[in-house]
């Protein structure tokens, strides 16, 4: 789990260097957030996959912590729900930077 989240980051921290480069356009710039939340590969985007990485884990902190009444399962629920809003905001930073690359 440690390694595979160390390569994520690793991976992440490439496209921010990418950022910083002095020839990085509008088009260009907004290519990365449709890039995080498209489907380009099922379930379809990093966002996406990330919600339903916690909703996983929601899951089974329910099976795990069954006399809880899900305090940890409540808490990963809303997360997941989080993702959905910060995808939307994605999709809408793209459109103002760059309206002609949305697909048609």
């Amino acid at each position: 789990m440690r390694a595979s989240v160390g390569i994520a980051c690793l991976a992440l921290q490439q496209i921010q260097d990418d950022l910083t480069a002095d020839d990085v356009d509008q088009a260009e710039l907004a290519a990365i957030p449709r890039e995080l939340i498209e489907d380009t590969d099922p379930p379809g985007g990093l966002i996406p996959a990330l919600a339903q990485l916690v909703t996983v884990a929601a899951r089974r902190a329910e099976h795990v912590q069954p006399d809880r009444c899900g305090d940890a399962s409540h808490y990963l629920h809303a997360s997941a729900l989080l993702t959905d809003n910060a995808g939307a905001r994605l999709l809408w930073a793209a459109r103002n930077l760059d309206p002609q690359g949305d697909p048609a």
